[in-house]
């Protein structure tokens, strides 16, 4: 005879997917990494929806194969990139709601599940800087705040990428002589093997170097900012500046500013942990939200969908702490 999931959590980034069945005492039913992440913009919504459904068969195959069927699920709790807008939330929710996994279906920014991840209750801020950087809260009584999240168009700035090609702008110009010198000149197109500028946006430009590698200078900058350059120096300052006008703004929208409440640092960028960053934004938070208490994420986001899911189905408390266990063991 089967068994009833009270979940099933999906955690989808750009470049993988994480699933979870998680039944109603919070236990872990079977789970599976996929990897292909979430990407409608790219491939449509359709496509982006089979790169999910993919692993969510694999962790059904994986629980039958160890004697456990799994034959319903209450409720989908899916966060997931690229679902950016409240409209993208409702047409992916639609999409997915129609494969027939569950009962019930809820579509969030893959910025909630990092949230979700590092609180105890759904109260807080939480700002990721990966590829992008975003930044959302959310109160227990189910208020949220949010931004656009999708670029420039929408007053971005930042992420891995736009560190990157800040980096790049300001290596060129240097090395032409429109702007200030900088080390970046030099460490940018080494990173490569290339002696110069010039030989780099050349490399770019001609596709020697494809531009999906253009991240791989994102920790270069890091690297070059703590060896000292004013240049790089200043970019990192800017990305500490934006990470925490975005945690205040979002503070200040669910009126947590005069209370101590979280804000939440994840993705790739924040969870390098670079103490130049790190110590800026906490000077810069000390001053603006001084009740704030930064913390970096160590849970996995898929915890964060997992419990945003387990809210959905009202499950006690002792469920929660059952899968926080699980994937902090």
């Amino acid at each position: 005879m089967g068994v009833t999931a009270a979940v099933l959590a999906i955690d989808a980034g750009n470049s993988k997917t994480d699933v979870a069945f998680v039944a109603a005492d919070g236990s872990v039913l079977a789970s599976h990494r996929g990897n292909l992440g979430f990407q409608p913009p790219k491939v449509g919504l359709d496509a982006a929806v089979d790169a999910i459904a993919a692993p969510v068969a694999a962790a059904l195959a994986q629980a039958r194969a160890e004697g456990r069927d799994i034959d319903g699920v209450q409720h989908v709790s899916a966060c997931l990139a690229n679902a950016d807008l409240p409209v993208e939330e409702e047409q992916i929710t639609a999409a997915l709601h129609a494969r027939g996994w569950a009962a019930s279906t809820r579509v969030r920014n893959d910025t909630f599940a990092i949230l979700r991840a590092g609180v105890d209750e759904p109260r807080g801020v939480a700002v990721t800087c990966g590829a992008g950087i975003n930044c959302v809260g959310m109160l227990p009584d189910g208020r949220t705040a949010r931004f656009p999240a999708i670029g420039k168009i929408s007053g971005d700035w930042g992420g891995g990428m736009g560190l990157a090609e800040e980096s790049l702008w300001s290596a060129a110009r240097a090395d032409d002589g429109r702007g200030e010198p900088t080390e970046l000149a030099r460490t940018l197109p080494a990173h490569f093997g290339l002696g110069s500028m010039t030989e780099l946006i050349e490399s770019l430009h001609l596709g020697g170097i494809p531009y999906a590698r253009v991240h791989e200078l994102t920790p270069v900058l890091f690297a070059t900012s703590a060896a000292g350059d004013p240049v790089a120096q200043a970019l990192v300052r800017r990305l500490a500046e934006e990470i925490v006008t975005m945690a205040t703004v979002t503070l200040g929208k669910l009126d947590l500013l005069a209370e101590e409440a979280p804000v939440v640092l994840g993705g790739g960028v924040l969870a390098a942990r670079h103490t130049e960053l790190d110590a800026h934004i906490g000077v810069l938070l000390a001053e603006r939200a001084p009740k704030a208490r930064a913390q970096v994420v160590v849970a996995p986001p898929v915890l964060g969908a997992v419990l945003l899911g387990l809210d959905e189905v009202e499950a006690p408390p002792a469920s929660h702490a059952t899968s926080r266990a699980h994937y902090l063991p």
